[in-house]
C-alpha cells in the first residue's frame, strides 16, 4: 500500500455514508431480511443458529456469538486482516472516492473544502436571523400561508436572503471570509461588468441544503414575488456542491426511516413537499434538486433503503418525471432494490392533498402505491391504441426491450413473465370488450381498439390523451364494472362531488341502485341513462380503459383513495344527499331486522338438529348476514 498523508476530517463519515454495510458484509456472509435488520451466521465462530446482525440505518454489525461489533470498516479489518489505512483505501475505492495520498497539496484541499462549508455555515445562519427580522416578514407570511409554524422554521432551518444586491456577503465579510471563500462556495456571482461580487440570492425565503453527514453545502431559494425569475433558485455546482448527486433532507430522512419500519425513502418533487410531508409525520422524506432523478441519487435511495416511494405530482409533466425515473432505474434493479410509485390526482401534489384532505389521505396514496414494473406496463400499454395485430406486436417488443434493460439475469427473468402475462390477460380483455358492447365500434383507440384501465391501477394517470375522459365518470364505470368494491361504500359515494355534472349523475344512479338493492350491471346504468338523454356523453366512454378489480388487489385500495380525494372539506349535504342517507339507513335497518329474523329461526333449528351439523349452516348465514358475529351480538 503506497503512504498516505492524515485521512482530513470527515473522510471517514463520508466514506461510511456512501457505502451500504450489507452490500459489503453480504459478501462474505449470507444474509437475510428480518425487520429493519440483516440477519446470517456469525463469520467468526462455527455457530448453526444466525446470530449476526447488520442495521443499515444504524451503519453497524453485532455478533452475540463473539461479542465483536462495530462499523463497516472495522468488519473488513477483521475479516480481511487489514490494518484501519488499509481498510479505509480499500472501502474509499470501492465508494468512488480518492484517498489523499503523500502530497501536503491534498490535506490542504480537504482543508479548503471544510473552510467553503464554514462561509456556508455562516450564510444559513444568517439566513435565519434575517427571517426573524423586519425584512423579513413578507417571507414569514408566505410560510404561514403554506400552514407552516415557527417551530417548523427553525426545524428546517429556513431564512431569509435581503433583498439587496450585497448585503449577504458584506454580512459573510464581516465575519471573516473572504471574497474569493464566498464566491467558490457559491454564494455570489462574478458582474458581467467587472465589478465586485453580487450576492446570488436577494429576497427569498432560504432552504439550506445539507450533505449526506449533515454539514450546510448549498441553498435552495424561493421567489416572493411573481415577476421574479426563476421561482426557484438552486446553488450553481461547487467544490462542495453537485446537484445531479444531492438529495434534499437525505441525512434527516435516513434517520428518520431508521427509526421505523418503512421500506425506504419517500421522494417528492420540491423541497415544500418535502417540508410537508415530515409535518405530516413522514419524516423519511426527501426531494431531488430541480433535476430528474439521476442515477446517483437513486443509488442514494438504496443506501437508505431497498424499496423507495416516488410521488410525482398528478399532472402530464409528473407523469413525465415517472417515466424517465423509471428508464434511469431500470438497470440497476435487482433483489432487494427497486422502487414504488405514487401518482396523486391530478393537479395535486403532497403539500395540497395533506392541506386539503389531510396527513390520512397522504398515507393512503403512499398505501396504494405500485411498483415499478406495473408503471412500465402502464406506460407501454398506453403508448398507442392496440386495434391491430402489428401494433399488439409493437406492445410486445417495447416491452421485451425494456425488460432487457435489466442486468440481474433473475430480475430480468421475472420481468418478462409478469410483462408477458399482463399482456396477455389484456388482449384477453380487449377480445371481451369488442363482443359485449360497441360504443365506439371501428375507431382507434375507441371501444375493443386499445388502452385500459388507467384508473383502475393507479389514480392520476389520464385515461384519455385527449382530455376528454373525466376521472369520475372513469371511476365511477369501473365501480360499475366491479359492484364488489362498492361494499360499504354508499355513505361515501353520496358525499363525493366529483365536480362534473355527467360524473355526479352517474353517482347518483350507482348510490339510487345501491339503495334499493337492484342488480347493479352496465347494460341497467347504460339503459337508464340513456333514457335520461345522456346517450352523448356514453360515447365519449372509452370504455376499454376500465377493467374489473377484486377487493383484495391492490387496485381496490388505489381506487378507493382516488374517490374519497372527492370528498369536500366543510360542504353541506345537498337534499337529495340527504334523502338518499335516509333510505339507506332506512335499508340497513330493515337488512338487520331481516337477520334477526333469521336468526331467530336459526336458534329454533339448532334446538331441533342438535350441534351436530349447525357449522356448516352457520357458515352460510354469516356470509349472507354480515350485520351480525357468531356469538350473535351487533356490529
Amino acid at each position: 500500500m503506497s503512504s498516505t498523508v492524515r485521512i482530513p476530517d470527515g473522510f471517514v463519515d463520508e466514506l461510511k455514508a456512501r457505502i451500504r454495510p450489507s452490500d459489503v458484509i453480504g459478501r462474505k456472509v449470507k444474509l437475510t431480511k428480518k425487520g429493519k435488520e440483516w440477519v446470517g451466521l456469525s463469520p467468526f465462530t462455527a455457530e448453526k443458529t444466525p446470530s449476526f446482525y447488520v442495521n443499515d440505518q444504524k451503519r453497524i454489525f453485532k455478533c452475540f456469538s463473539s461479542g465483536m461489533g462495530g462499523d463497516v470498516i472495522s468488519f473488513v479489518m477483521e475479516t480481511e486482516r487489514l490494518s484501519f489505512m488499509e481498510a479505509v483505501e480499500k472501502l474509499a475505492e470501492e465508494a468512488g472516492m480518492e484517498l489523499p495520498r503523500a502530497d501536503p497539496r491534498a490535506a490542504e484541499a480537504y482543508d479548503h473544502r471544510k473552510r467553503l462549508q464554514e462561509v456556508c455555515e455562516a450564510a444559513a445562519a444568517y439566513f435565519e436571523e434575517r427571517l426573524q427580522s423586519s425584512e423579513g416578514a413578507g417571507a414569514r407570511e408566505y410560510l404561514e400561508g403554506r400552514g407552516l409554524k415557527p417551530a417548523a422554521w427553525k426545524r428546517h432551518r429556513l431564512g431569509y436572503a435581503p433583498d439587496d444586491w450585497r448585503k449577504t456577503s458584506a454580512h459573510l465579510k464581516a465575519e471573516g471570509f473572504t471574497q474569493a471563500e464566498i464566491l467558490e462556495a457559491g454564494l455570489t456571482k462574478e458582474s458581467d461588468r467587472g465589478g465586485e461580487p453580487y450576492d446570488a440570492f436577494r429576497g427569498r425565503l432560504m432552504f439550506p441544503i445539507p450533505d449526506s453527514r449533515g454539514g450546510i453545502i448549498a441553498f435552495g431559494g424561493r421567489a416572493l414575488t411573481p415577476d421574479a425569475k426563476p421561482k426557484y433558485l438552486n446553488s450553481g455546482d461547487t467544490p462542495l456542491f453537485h446537484k445531479s448527486r444531492v438529495l434534499y433532507r437525505y441525512k434527516s430522512a435516513r434517520e428518520a426511516l431508521g427509526h421505523g419500519e418503512g421500506g425506504g425513502l419517500i421522494v417528492c418533487e420540491g423541497y415544500m413537499d418535502a417540508i410537508a410531508l415530515t409535518e405530516a409525520g413522514f419524516g423519511q422524506a426527501v426531494a431531488p434538486l430541480g433535476t430528474a432523478l439521476t442515477e446517483e441519487q437513486i443509488s442514494l435511495l438504496w443506501r437508505a433503503g431497498p424499496e423507495p416511494v416516488l410521488c410525482f405530482d398528478g399532472d402530464r409533466a409528473g407523469l413525465g418525471a415517472a417515466y424517465r425515473a423509471v428508464d434511469r432505474a431500470l438497470p440497476h434493479v435487482e433483489p432487494g432494490r427497486s422502487l414504488f410509485f405514487v401518482l396523486l390526482p391530478d393537479g395535486m401534489d403532497p403539500d395540497d392533498l395533506i392541506r386539503e384532505r389531510g396527513p390520512v389521505a397522504m398515507g393512503e396514496a403512499l398505501e396504494a402505491r405500485i411498483p415499478l414494473s406495473e408503471l412500465l406496463w402502464l406506460r407501454e400499454r398506453d403508448a398507442e391504441p392496440l386495434d391491430t395485430p402489428e401494433r399488439q406486436a409493437g406492445l410486445e417488443a417495447r416491452l421485451m426491450q425494456a425488460a432487457a434493460q435489466i442486468k440481474h439475469p433473475g430480475v430480468k427473468a421475472a420481468y418478462e413473465r409478469d410483462l408477458k402475462s399482463r399482456m396477455r390477460d389484456h388482449f384477453w380483455q380487449l377480445r371481451q370488450a369488442k363482443r359485449q358492447n360497441g360504443f365506439t365500434k371501428g375507431k382507434p383507440g375507441g371501444r375493443g381498439q386499445g388502452g385500459a384501465p388507467a384508473f383502475g391501477s393507479q389514480p392520476g394517470i389520464q385515461a384519455n390523451k385527449g382530455g376528454r375522459q373525466n376521472p369520475g365518470v372513469l371511476l365511477l364505470m369501473q365501480a360499475v364494472m366491479s359492484p364488489a368494491i362498492l361494499s360499504g361504500m354508499e355513505e361515501i359515494l353520496i358525499a363525493a362531488d366529483f365536480r362534473n355534472p355527467m360524473s355526479n349523475r352517474l353517482r347518483d344512479v350507482i348510490v339510487d341502485f345501491l339503495i334499493e338493492d337492484e342488480e347493479l350491471s352496465l347494460q341497467a346504468v347504460c339503459d337508464l341513462l340513456v333514457r335520461e338523454g345522456h346517450e352523448h356523453e356514453l360515447s365519449q366512454i372509452d370504455m376499454t380503459r376500465i377493467s374489473r378489480i377484486r377487493t383484495d388487489e391492490p387496485a381496490y385500495k388505489s381506487w378507493k383513495a382516488a374517490i374519497e380525494v372527492f370528498i369536500p372539506v366543510d360542504t353541506a349535504p345537498s337534499a337529495d344527499d340527504e334523502v338518499r342517507r335516509l333510505k339507506l339507513k332506512r335499508r340497513l335497518v330493515a337488512e338487520r331486522r331481516k337477520a334477526h329474523e333469521e336468526r331467530v329461526l336459526v336458534d329454533q333449528q339448532e334446538k331441533a338438529m342438535g350441534k351436530a351439523n349447525i357449522g356448516d349452516f352457520w357458515k352460510q348465514f354469516e356470509e349472507k348476514n354480515p350485520w351480525f358475529k357468531q356469538d350473535g351480538s351487533n356490529e
